[in-house]
């Protein structure tokens, strides 16, 4: 099969749009295809912001990996003259016996990062917007903040095509094969063919990878703004995001920044969906999450209204043990898939976009990504680990 790229990359949402820039700045012959528009709100990365932070309670082996993506965000403000990284602070809270506090704990001490422990009263008297229940107590991380999404997204495009790139939008992929040496994709807009693959496709990667019976879970998610009451949950007033273990689960916010007031969402919890089904902005309120998140503002966040000013939606595709996948395909080394973010990895898809271009690349990856590998039994098969 003769080639009419190098590397096709099949999505160009967070993860995509960054592998595809990387690609491109190292003289690739690079070919992005995405269904939607640039930074559209169809999938998971749009929503105005994301989270970002070093201390991982998920697992202290993404902390070299994170250190590395805040490298190469800052490296895409200075190329793109823009700010992309609110370094607001993180406030975490729990229960010290639970998963967070622990966990943040963990992995500040193995990788020495700069934290400050607080308790449930000094949350509140710094932050008088948020409350911590009594028997709780917090973690500050003042070198967190957040990504603004849709804009991190348009610089990896913006710059991946002013280094050679071709985009083209609105081009659904229908299936891919793998044809001598080299890949064909088919599309509704037509045949593609490439010497690798890199399927960045979101939500849309379950049936891309059918035939791998692949353990991944799509789960419809929702965003909430509400109305502020005051400017204690103001970003220009010192507020940080949040993130919340709870009786009832856990949940994430960030300080108002602009007139849709205060955004606040579960991060457990989820509708199990077979896979996309529509814009996810558009679906239906669904009353029992909403209730749920208007009762954690009500308790926890005072002084914002419960009147919700705006709200969307997005997908969350998750593995069995929430860990992401990042390979290459088993069968098809020519094929490197980035998949099952698990609603956690906005935040690392500079430096996910980096080992993809990598893998396409036949280059040993500078990370280690042994967490992240296809054969794991927890996406080929076994019980959560």
């Amino acid at each position: 099969m003769v080639a009419d790229w190098d590397v096709i990359v099949l999505g160009l949402g967070g993860v995509g749009s960054a592998a595809i820039r990387h690609l491109a700045s190292r003289g690739t012959r690079v070919l992005g295809l995405e269904q939607y528009s640039p930074a559209h709100s169809h999938g998971s990365s749009h929503g105005q912001t994301r989270i970002i932070r070093q201390a991982y309670f998920e697992h202290p082996s993404y902390v070299p990996l994170l250190r590395r993506a805040y490298q190469l965000w800052e490296q895409l403000e200075r190329d793109a003259h823009q700010q992309l990284f609110q370094r607001c602070g993180l406030v975490q809270m729990g229960p010290d016996n639970g998963e967070v506090i622990p966990g943040v704990l963990k992995s500040a001490s193995e990788y020495d990062l700069s934290i400050e422990r607080l308790t449930a009263q000094e949350v509140s008297r710094r932050w008088p917007g948020i409350a911590c229940d009594p028997d709780c107590s917090a973690v500050v991380e003042k070198n967190a903040g957040f990504l603004r999404v849709e804009r991190c997204v348009e610089a990896h495009l913006r710059l991946a095509e002013h280094e050679g790139a071709e985009c083209r939008f609105g081009v659904a992929a229908k299936a891919w094969k793998v044809d001598g040496t080299g890949v064909s994709v088919a599309t509704s807009e037509g045949r593609y063919r490439a010497s690798r693959l890199v399927i960045a496709g979101g939500a849309w990667s379950v049936g891309l990878l059918r035939s791998l019976e692949t353990r991944l879970q799509v789960l419809r998610k929702h965003l909430y703004w509400f109305a502020t009451g005051s400017h204690r949950v103001a970003l220009e007033d010192g507020f940080p995001c949040f993130f919340h273990e709870t009786p009832t689960g856990f949940y994430y916010g960030f300080p108002s920044i602009d007139s849709r007031g205060l955004k606040v969402a579960r991060h457990s919890g989820g509708e199990p969906i077979a896979g996309p089904d529509s814009t996810p902005g558009t679906v239906e309120l669904d009353e029992e999450d909403f209730a749920m998140v208007e009762d954690y503002v009500i308790r926890y966040v005072p002084g914002v209204r419960t009147r919700l000013s705006d709200r969307t939606g997005c997908y969350y595709t998750n593995t069995p043990d929430e860990h992401f996948v990042v390979d290459q395909h088993p069968q098809y080394p020519q094929v490197t898939v980035v998949a099952g973010l698990s609603g956690h990895g906005f935040k690392f898809t500079s430096v996910l976009g980096e080992i993809a271009c990598q893998l396409a690349l036949g280059q040993s990856p500078e990370q280690d990504i042994s967490l992240f590998r296809l054969d794991r039994p927890a996406i080929r098969g076994g019980s959560r680990g």
